[in-house]
């Protein structure tokens, strides 16, 4: 695991993050790439029985036949552009762990957002790596307790950075990206996954 990477000290989880794991510069490339090239889709999601446009869009990037499925959205992967085949090598290098797959999410502006959720999908398998890096907009990253809803934490998540959440963590904490009433431009979030 790289030095830079900071160890947030929160209970039943194993969470590191580099406020600046990307330069400002090579951070404003890659989005701009990205914003570019992925044919970025809107999907509809089921939660509590109500299907709505899910406030985001979306590309689902993998190995031939590494699927994923959540809140009844089924994704069959893309192969991986040069671009996020750099990141996804620069990302294993840097933290020592292997990935086959990407979520890529486009926040368009404020308000979109990512409710609360956990990674836990059973194709992740029981303790997932999820190696998230931002480009773009900065927005806010909220983590709470499952067994506390009042145990919180919040990260500014700004362009450059890298998030990784390890271990346990899917297993006892949520997070959320939320909407703001600021007048914000684009962020880009690339999660990188390992399907079973």
């Amino acid at each position: 695991m790289d030095a830079d990477l900071k160890c947030l000290e929160l209970p039943d989880s194993e969470i590191y993050f580099d406020a600046q794991y990307i330069s400002k510069p090579k951070a404003e490339d890659f989005f701009k790439k990205l914003l570019q090239s992925v044919p970025w889709r809107s999907e509809k999601i089921t939660v509590f029985g109500k299907t709505y446009d899910q406030p985001r869009l979306t590309a689902w990037y993998g190995e031939e036949g590494k699927s994923y499925s959540y809140s009844g959205i089924k994704m069959q992967p893309l192969e991986f552009t040069p671009t996020l085949m750099e990141l996804k090598t620069q990302v294993e290098g840097f933290s020592g762990q292997q990935f086959n797959s990407c979520l890529a999410n486009l926040y368009r502006d404020g308000q979109d957002s990512n409710g609360w959720h956990a990674d836990d999908e059973k194709e992740l398998g029981s303790n997932p790596v999820i190696a998230s890096i931002s480009l773009g907009e900065s927005r806010f990253f909220h983590l709470r307790k499952k067994s506390d809803h009042s145990y919180k934490e919040k990260l500014l998540l700004s362009s450059g950075s890298l998030l990784l959440m390890m271990g346990a963590t899917q297993n006892h904490w949520q997070h959320q990206v939320p909407k703001t009433k600021r007048k914000i431009g684009s962020r880009i979030n690339l999660t990188f996954r390992y399907i079973k």
